[in-house]
Order: structure tokens, then C-alpha cells, then sequence
């Protein structure tokens, strides 16, 4: 996840965003969209130094959508990340790393317009070996790819819906990362053979700085109705461009879908800006698409007022809106607008 230290120059906490979070902060199994914004607390025991984030989120969320029965939707949402470390004598590093997350009943907030979420606990864990060659991992580690070339999420509570392929992979797999200066490689396949590969391209020039990420990826995808599941191909590419205290992204995407003989085509793209003055950064944006002449759209707005170190002060106005069908089958289906407002501590 994306991790800022709020006390460093605007500039260069814009260009910290840049960077892929696993070159600056070590890889991380956290794929929520509430990660901790703050350097991690660490300790050393004998040869292990152990590394803990967290994060407290207290979000209420007003259901927009007219006639709504459920208007007001106050929610709990707590998090933490614990990594374990050592170096081996022939320099290698390995780690060990858990994440927890329990949530209250959040209805549709972390999945605009989906279904609600009871209370639960989920975890990931993972391993890694690492060295000058790069990062093995194994685990919950799935999403990595994912994570590692995707936009930039958007500030506050603004989450922009649909900006991805449709497909999963299983919950286990393996993988690799590697740098390679300015480029960065990866690539994870779970059980079922499903795989994600990706690479990433990052550096100042000038007084600006650039980013490119392209991506493919190899899934299933259960319907909205869960009738039918599809085979997934999807190829992605993402640029971003930060100058000054400014930061414009661009996604694009196609999808094959395939199921019972039945092939549906699906592309779209995703646009964001994000800008920072002082305590305060706001982000817009927007994403529309098709499957099959059908389309989806999906909007959000971002703000976050830093309120003092880890304590900050969040909204999101989001929304989306899709009703794909193929025959009988309700391939996508989902339509809200949501308001969202939340105090957030992260240490």
C-alpha cells in the first residue's frame, strides 16, 4: 500500500507516491484500501527486528441512492501489519509477515454498490526470501501484481469502482519481484494455475516525474448472479504524471470473457487527478467502459485533512453504475451513491 511520511516536503511526498510501495516499504500483503500512512514501529529481538502498522477508521456512510431504506451506516474498521525479519550469513533477507483486518457490519463501503459485509476477521500471511536478485514470495500474496501496477487509490474515502479486470485468483500462490534500476518486474500464479504478470517503469526527469505499469493477468470470474463462471484474459496499462504538488493518472483495459461458447469483450478506462496543499489533498475521479455495447460507469471524490500525526479527518462521495447482461446471465450488476466520512488513526 501506498505509504507517506507526513512531515517530509509536499514534492517529495508526491514523488514518494510514485514509487512502488514494495521498492520503498518492502512488499506488503495489506490489499485494502486502508493501509497506514506512518513509518512503522520496530524492535529488535536477537537477530529478528519486528515492524508493526495499524489503523483505526471510523467511517459513517450516507446511502445517496433515492428511496434508500438504509440511510445512515455507522461502521468500525481496524487493521495492523507485523512483519518479522532477519538477514541469513549469506547476506539473503527473510521475512515473515501477517495482516489482520476486522470489520463491523460496513455495508457497501469498501465495495460501492455491493452487497453488505457482515462483522468478520480476515488475514493474509506470507514469506519472503530477498537479495540482490530480488524478492521469492509465497502465501496470500495474489494480489501483488495487482498492487504493484495499479493507479494510485484515490484521497480520503474516494474509491473509484470498476477500475480493474473482473477476474480472481485463488487466495494462495507464489511469485517474484525484482528491480532492475528503474524498472520493477512481477509475477504471481495461485493453485488453480492462474497467473498475473506485471512490470513497472519509474523516474524523475527533470522537474517531473513519470510512471508507466503494464500488466496481464489470467482468471475466473463468478457473475453477478452467480450462475456462470468465465474464463479471464486481460491486458492493462496505467501512466502517471506528478509536477509540483500535483499528481494525473491514466488507466486503460481490455478483457476477454468465455463461458458456454459465449465470448464478451469488455474495455474501459480510468482518470484521476490528485493535488495537496498543506493538511488538505483532494482527489477526483472517473472511469467508463463497455461489455458488449453495455456499459458501466463510476465516479468518486476524495478529501483528506490531516489533523495531526496519524489523525486525519477523511470523506468520499462515490459512484457506480453498471447493468451488464449476456442472455440470461447477469454478468455485472451494481448501482450506488454513497457519501462516506470517517476519523482515521494510523500508527
Amino acid at each position: 500500500m501506498i505509504r507517506i511520511r507526513k512531515h517530509i516536503p509536499l514534492s517529495a511526498g508526491l514523488l514518494f507516491c510514485a514509487c512502488s510501495p514494495a521498492a520503498a516499504q518492502g512488499i506488503s500483503i495489506n490489499y485494502d484500501r486502508l493501509a497506514s500512512l506512518e513509518e512503522p514501529l520496530a524492535t529488535n529481538i536477537g537477530e529478528v527486528t519486528l515492524n508493526l502498522t495499524g489503523l483505526l477508521d471510523a467511517p459513517v456512510s450516507f446511502d445517496l441512492q433515492p428511496n434508500s431504506e438504509d440511510d445512515i451506516n455507522p461502521a468500525f474498521i481496524g487493521n495492523f501489519e507485523l512483519t518479522a525479519s532477519s538477514q541469513l550469513t549469506n547476506r539473503w533477507n527473510v521475512s515473515l509477515q501477517y495482516f489482520g483486518q476486522y470489520q463491523s457490519d460496513i455495508g457497501s463501503i469498501l465495495d460501492v454498490g455491493g452487497a453488505a459485509a457482515p462483522d468478520r476477521y480476515t488475514d493474509n500471511v506470507a514469506g519472503f526470501i530477498s537479495g540482490a536478485w530480488g524478492s521469492l514470495v509465497g502465501g496470500n500474496t495474489t494480489n501483488l501484481v495487482r498492487e504493484e501496477t495499479r493507479r494510485l487509490r484515490g484521497a480520503g474515502n474516494g474509491a473509484l469502482a470498476f477500475d480493474n479486470n473482473l477476474a480472481q485468483m485463488g487466495d494462495w500462490g507464489g511469485g517474484y519481484v525484482g528491480q532492475f534500476g528503474p524498472a520493477r518486474l512481477s509475477f504471481v500464479v495461485d493453485g488453480n494455475g492462474d497467473f498475473d504478470v506485471g512490470a513497472s517503469w519509474s523516474r524523475p526527469i527533470g522537474t517531473k516525474d513519470y510512471r508507466f505499469a503494464v500488466r496481464y493477468a489470467s482468471g475466473d470470474y463468478i457473475s453477478a448472479d452467480a450462475t456462470t463462471t468465465f474464463t479471464s484474459d486481460a491486458a492493462l496499462a496505467v501512466g502517471e504524471f506528478i509536477y509540483g504538488s500535483g499528481l494525473y493518472d491514466l488507466g486503460v483495459g481490455y478483457e476477454r470473457l468465455s463461458a458456454n461458447g459465449v465470448d464478451l469483450d469488455r474495455w474501459f478506462a480510468s482518470a484521476g487527478a490528485r493535488y495537496k496543499i498543506g493538511a488538505w489533498t483532494a482527489s477526483v475521479e472517473g472511469h467508463y467502459g463497455e461489455t458488449e455495447n453495455q456499459r458501466e460507469i463510476s465516479g468518486a471524490l476524495g478529501i483528506q485533512f490531516d489533523i495531526a500525526r496519524g489523525l486525519s479527518a477523511n470523506l468520499g462521495l462515490n459512484h457506480a453504475d453498471a447493468q451488464v447482461t449476456a442472455g440470461p446471465v447477469q454478468v455485472i450488476s451494481r448501482k450506488a451513491t454513497e457519501g462516506i466520512f470517517s476519523l482515521r488513526y494510523s500508527f
